[in-house]
């Protein structure tokens, strides 16, 4: 998941979850034109051009295994954050439960992630705080960002998304539960991101293709000793890393639905080149298991564990790409893009319309070339009252990543097969 804000209340920002552990913090934006030449321009494109955008819509969001996801303004204004709604129960209490709007939608990343100060008292106090076996330490978490952290403990509780509710209860993150002066070494730098403003979401629901947030390199202790991202804290206080089975770390809820449980499609509907004030799509449950969720993909690929396409090419170099609805935007580097001034860091704001190609290759080595479209985000931004956006960029730390974010999904439904190898099943997949 990355994503950046602009303005006074859109501050730069990007995490650094293990499934995009690559990407490196994002270079300091200087230079360049602010773009507001092409934002007085008396067509958008400017003498450019766009590659024709997909055409796909969304189903309606109305059986069982669908849920809406809404982009607009949100919690705090941010720009291209898709947001559904979650319910979260007790375990073991049906009736003491609550559902969280305007939680960000991220195929980029694996597992709920709530922010505590969102929840009501009675609902918190009765989900109970994982304890490191044999310790029984405190379990609590940190995820990283490029400009700070979030903290919090590892609790349980039953969750329902539209009508599909987890079999049992399933570990979580709870964000911001805990006192700064418990955050511990190695957990992040910079400053704490533990409120809705500071995430422009009320949490984080993670659906891409793993089943667990971190898997093996956290589950053996070997490599838990310095990348777990997991903490034991005795008391609540004196946290220091761990390693933690897999049924203890932080669960993608899909995966642990009854019967829709191998896989999503994100269905998102297309947009004016100059964006909208909103979009409305479907969050669909389930590949090949009902009738409205059948694979209908032109192009399928497998993938790494978290859903990477490691083989991926563009502009000659190598990279990794992967596709990735908490990106408010593509990110990726390119030294022909003119950056934006400092009003708009960090994205480009090229003087006319540009298309670039990148080629996707997946471990069962399929390949598409994938065009994309981008505007100066100067006149994107020109309109302060819209929030949704198809051909937005920016510059990503390093040369050897291509974030295809959440333009990317407009007009497009877009499968995310979920990894079940461990138990015989299917390889991981993308698909579009």
């Amino acid at each position: 998941m990355r994503t950046m804000r602009i303005g006074v209340n859109l501050k730069g920002w990007l995490q650094g979850a293990l499934a995009v552990a690559l990407l490196a913090t994002l270079a300091a934006c200087g230079g360049g034109d602010s773009g507001s030449s092409s934002s007085n321009s008396s067509s958008p494109l400017n003498g450019g051009s766009l590659p024709a955008s997909p055409t796909q819509q969304p189903i309606a969001a109305t059986a069982a295994n669908t849920v809406a996801i809404t982009v607009g303004h949100g919690v705090s204004g941010v720009i291209n954050i898709p947001g559904v709604s979650v319910t979260i129960c007790a375990p073991g209490a049906p009736s003491n439960c609550q559902t969280i709007n305007n939680i960000q939608l991220d195929t980029g990343s694996f597992g709920l992630r709530v922010v505590g100060s969102v929840l009501n008292s009675s609902l918190l106090s009765a989900l109970p705080v994982s304890t490191v076996s044999g310790s029984g330490a405190q379990l609590a978490e940190c995820a990283t960002f490029a400009d700070g952290f979030t903290w919090g403990t590892v609790r349980t509780a039953a969750i329902t998304i539209g009508g599909e509710t987890t079999t049992a209860s399933i570990p979580l993150q709870i964000i911001g539960d805990k006192d700064a002066s418990t955050v511990p070494r190695g957990c992040g730098s910079g400053s704490a991101d533990n409120t809705a403003g500071d995430l422009g979401a009320n949490g984080i629901l993670g659906v891409g293709t793993a089943p667990t947030d971190c898997g093996a390199t956290c589950a053996n202790p070997v490599t838990a000793a310095n990348f777990s991202n997991y903490f034991a804290c005795p008391g609540g206080t004196s946290c220091t890393r761990t390693a933690v089975p897999l049924a203890q770390q932080v669960a993608n809820p899909v995966a642990n639905f009854p019967v829709d449980n191998n896989g999503v499609i994100v269905q998102m509907p297309p947009l004016p080149d100059t964006g909208a004030a909103s979009a409305t799509g479907t969050l669909v449950f389930g590949i090949g298991t009902q009738s409205n969720n059948a694979l209908a993909a032109s192009q399928t690929f497998t993938t790494d564990a978290f859903g990477d396409l490691n083989n991926s090419t563009f502009n000659g170099t190598t990279v990794q790409a992967f596709l990735d609805s908490g990106s408010n935007g593509y990110f990726f580097t390119d030294s022909s893009l003119t950056l934006c001034g400092s009003n708009f860091s960090g994205f480009y704001c090229p003087s006319s319309a540009q298309t670039r190609s990148v080629t996707l290759v997946g471990a069962n080595k399929a390949t598409a070339s994938v065009s994309i479209g981008i505007l100066s985000a100067a006149t994107l931004f020109s309109n302060g009252s819209n929030f949704a956006f198809n051909d937005l960029a920016g510059q990503i730390g390093g040369s050897s990543s291509f974030d295809l974010g959440l333009p990317f999904f407009y007009g497009r439904h877009v499968y995310y097969g979920i990894d079940k190898t461990a138990s015989g099943g299917q390889s991981p997949y993308v698909g579009f």
